[in-house]
């Protein structure tokens, strides 16, 4: 997050599918055999706004759970509505 701030991308960052040019990224992390995702967008007036961050669980494949891709539209909607009225 620290690199995203200061304008940079992160290496291990790309962008998460399914949210067709929203510009939200994932950075995927293994740490002690646990995998964490933390899930972001730039979109909004260059402030990063972190829409979800998780430790995933599944052993079954590398998808994202639908449960956290409906919070991450969620909260992406929030973060863009809170942008507008930034804005005004």
């Amino acid at each position: 997050m620290y690199v995203a701030q200061r304008g940079g991308k992160h290496q291990d960052a790309k962008v998460l599918s399914g949210f067709d040019g929203a510009g939200v990224l994932e950075v995927i992390k293994d740490y002690r055999g646990d995998t964490f995702r933390a899930v972001y967008t730039l979109k909004y007036a260059g402030t990063v706004y972190v829409l979800h961050a998780f430790q995933k669980k599944s052993k079954n494949g590398r998808q994202t759970p639908r449960r956290d891709i409906e919070l991450i539209k969620q909260r992406l909607r929030e973060a863009e509505q809170i942008a507008r009225e930034g804005k005004q």
